[in-house]
């Protein structure tokens, strides 16, 4: 069994694919991890997850779609089939071809790919709120069902980085949030270290992270001034129901995760004439999260960041990258971007908005691709400077 550990100074490029396992033919699988191997990546991120309601399955076989769990009632059904965990077996597999390791995500806070929320709907019913995924005892024991699954499956692969709880966990969703998850409440904190502990009894050898965008709980007010009224800034106040200090000094958290996306967070001050620039505050945000690292005694991924427009791209991401390089931070920009994939001629819906158009895959307006070359360069020599100090 291979035991994997990181450092607090361990450097170490990571791209996300959401879209990997959704790929239907190994030779798009395998051009993939060329690219990355090409461009210096050694781990991948990637969604463990993949739900669909018993409705959509008709659809979903004839399209294609890749899924692992169909909800029918209070439990769900398991695809371990040809269009099922059998596509994730070939990308883990593959990626350990090309030297490349594997971040897992469990589920997702948001409703795409089916995430915490439809564990809510079919166990909770209609009406809940999104913070009873953290506390129903019934949706607890489903969700460490589908855990147990995949780190059974898994744990015994050379090409596993890490298992990640779920991806941007929140008090809210897109279902509201309720009562009992709100600043201070320890509601998720206290669902990270169960949960945490419960993925380290099935798995003493790989490592464990929250998925989490980095929230701060911080008493001091933390806000900015809008229209005359200061307001308490969601990033700092706890609402989102994350504690990153305390979250990070949890025995089975090994390393922290940070998000980073402030031309979403703060349209209402990214205008001209405002002193808010992206930059400037992307930059802050990886202070606070090197403070908070430095503290813990324990490393951190700034695992997801983006902004839109390539001319934002090749202004920002450069002193986001180098600060993040000189803080012995790992990186992980949203998202990698393919081209030349061949299924279906290059064209296929996927699910949602999700497409592969002209061979080229999903975009948000947050993909990298390697003919954006001035961008693509940041990353590929942030790869060699991670290499050397990595040894």
């Amino acid at each position: 069994m291979q035991v994997v550990r990181v450092t607090s100074s361990g450097t170490l490029l990571i791209r996300f694919h959401q879209w990997l396992p959704l790929l239907t033919t190994q030779e798009d699988v395998e051009n993939t991890f060329k690219e990355m191997q090409g461009a210096g990546i050694k781990v991948l991120r990637t969604w463990g997850f993949n739900a669909i309601n018993g409705s959509e399955l008709a659809g979903a076989k004839e399209s294609g779609l890749t899924y692992y769990q169909v909800w029918n009632s209070s439990e769900w059904t398991l695809n371990d089939g040809p269009q099922g965990l059998q596509r994730l077996d070939k990308v883990i597999a593959t990626a350990g071809k090309y030297g490349i390791k594997v971040i897992l995500a469990f589920t997702n806070n948001w409703v795409g790919y089916g995430g915490s929320e439809l564990y809510i709907n079919w166990i909770a019913g209609a009406g809940k709120t999104h913070d009873v995924f953290y506390s129903d005892p019934r949706i607890i024991s489903s969700y460490r069902r589908y855990v147990k699954t995949i780190v059974n499956r898994y744990k015994s692969s050379p090409n596993i980085f890490a298992w990640e709880l779920m991806n941007e966990a929140r008090c809210l969703g897109d279902l509201p949030g309720g009562p009992q998850c709100v600043p201070g409440s320890g509601t998720l904190h206290t669902w990270y270290q169960q949960q945490s502990d419960f993925v380290r009894s099935l798995d003493p050898h790989h490592l464990i992270t929250t998925g989490g965008e980095g929230h701060f709980y911080w008493k001091k007010p933390v806000g900015f001034w809008l229209n005359g009224s200061f307001v308490s800034d969601y990033n700092f106040n706890g609402q989102a129901g994350e504690d990153f200090d305390a979250d990070l000094r949890l025995k089975n958290i090994d390393f922290g995760t940070y998000h980073s996306y402030p031309q979403f967070w703060y349209p209402q001050l990214d205008i001209p004439g405002s002193n808010f620039t992206l930059k400037s505050w992307g930059l802050g945000w990886i202070m606070d999260h090197v403070k908070a690292a430095k503290k813990a005694g324990k490393p951190v991924i700034l695992e997801e960041f983006g902004v839109s427009g390539l001319a934002n791209k090749t202004d920002i991401y450069p002193a986001w990258v180098d600060l993040a390089l000189a803080s012995d931070h790992a990186i992980m920009p949203w998202q990698f971007g393919m081209t030349g994939l061949k299924e279906n001629g290059g064209n296929r819906l996927i699910k949602y908005a999700d497409a592969l158009i002209d061979g080229v895959s999903p975009n948000d307006g947050f993909a990298i691709y390697k003919n954006q070359t001035a961008v693509w360069n940041v990353f590929t020599h942030a790869a060699k400077v991670q290499a050397a100090k990595s040894g």
